[in-house]
């Protein structure tokens, strides 16, 4: 039988937004296993596998080894990930600095290029500064707080000041826009129905560096996504995010009866992102390709999760206390396909149904071993690290 846990079921079987349910009961046992998998962190008994050094991708295979990883259990490892990581820093000497252009899907978006920045410090003049399609720079100063979203218009950048610049209450939509930049905001607890951020019918987008956050203290639908890309975007980087405390982390392609418009596109790039205490959709992808590669993730009832006959590539990263690192399975009628390679997965189970055939990105790319990333990740994702 088909599971269908990605977000259970409640119980009185309220419907998600995009078809998925969850079990409120099942969501309370996780967060009481989960303390006790931290207090197992802290005493050292997490595993910890080295996986090389650092190399330049090219098309591999998929790594049987992961399935063995995933059968695994953390008493199977001598150290924790505090000393995996100061290994890593030994191993690697130095970590990877944050890009100046996207690598991934979104490589080429430029945002508003060199034009003269306006800063703004309040929500009536951000709105006025990011609207139409000329190139503009709008650096956000202070903390902001909204109802809703507010629309960002084509060739525009948006940039955080410091590392407590951004929104709160609400988040930001690109709908209809090309050629979009945001970096360095810190965004939170975006109210249902709005996204942290929304990407929506958007091509050639960078998403970096970005502090994303709610809290789980509430019923799973009083915030929304974090960031969902939807309805036939395109070519979009996801990098150096930090993404805290939520219920619903990224979903791509919000619902299984859009394969019209989404089939052919929503290709994304996730790489070096922070998902800690994220319950799940870390991503979850529709019918588009995604690429998924040196990020960490804590704490997640189910992290990947390909669907719809998605084409997912996971490679080089790091799961700790997380129950199915990645998913080929759940809650659509048609599964996706998932190719793993390299990852660290720390115990976690995995349940590929179909081995994908996305293997080889097209576009250069420099993927660092899984032993490094914890070490890299919690280091420089997230604001005031550019």
């Amino acid at each position: 039988m088909r599971s269908t846990h990605d977000h259970g079921t409640t119980h009185d079987g309220d419907v998600l937004d995009d078809g998925d349910v969850m079990d409120v009961t099942r969501v309370t046992r996780v967060t009481v296993r989960d303390r006790r998998r931290l207090t197992a962190v802290a005493a050292g008994v997490t595993a910890a596998l080295a996986l090389g050094g650092l190399s330049t991708v090219s098309a591999h295979g998929a790594d049987p080894a992961d399935a063995t990883r995933a059968d695994a259990t953390r008493a199977d490892s001598a150290r924790s990930d505090t000393a995996h990581a100061t290994a890593a820093r030994s191993a690697t000497g130095t970590r990877p600095a944050a890009e100046t252009t996207p690598i991934g899907f979104g490589a080429g978006t430029t945002g508003g290029g060199n034009a003269t920045a306006t800063t703004v410090t309040s929500l009536d003049a951000f709105k006025a500064a990011v609207t139409g399609d000329k190139a503009k720079v709008v650096k956000v100063s202070g903390l902001i707080s909204l109802t809703g979203q507010v629309d960002i218009g084509s060739n525009t950048t948006v940039l955080g000041v410091g590392s407590g610049s951004g929104f709160t209450g609400g988040g930001l939509r690109l709908k209809e826009s090309t050629n979009v930049i945001v970096r360095n905001l810190a965004i939170s607890k975006p109210r249902k129905p709005s996204d942290g951020i929304t990407v929506q019918k958007s091509t050639r987008v960078w998403i970096d560096h970005n502090t994303f956050s709610a809290d789980r203290d509430h019923d799973k639908d009083y915030y929304d996504g974090l960031l969902d890309i939807n309805h036939g975007s395109d070519n979009i980087t996801v990098s150096w995010n930090k993404f805290a405390d939520h219920f619903k982390g990224s979903l791509v392609g919000h619902s299984d009866n859009n394969a019209s418009e989404d089939t052919g596109h929503l290709k994304v790039t996730y790489h070096h992102n922070w998902f800690t205490n994220v319950y799940s959709r870390i991503p979850s992808l529709r019918f588009g390709t995604g690429h998924f590669y040196d990020n960490y993730v804590q704490g997640a009832e189910t992290g990947v999760h390909s669907r719809m006959g998605a084409q997912t590539l996971v490679e080089n990263n790091v799961f700790r206390d997380t129950e199915v690192a990645v998913t080929t399975s759940r809650d659509s009628d048609v599964d996706g396909y998932a190719v793993l390679r390299g990852n660290d997965l720390g115990g976690a189970a995995t349940e590929i149904s179909r081995t994908g055939s996305f293997t080889t990105p097209p576009y250069a790319y420099t993927a660092e071993p899984a032993s490094s990333v914890v070490a890299t990740v919690t280091a420089q994702a997230g604001t005031g690290k550019l």
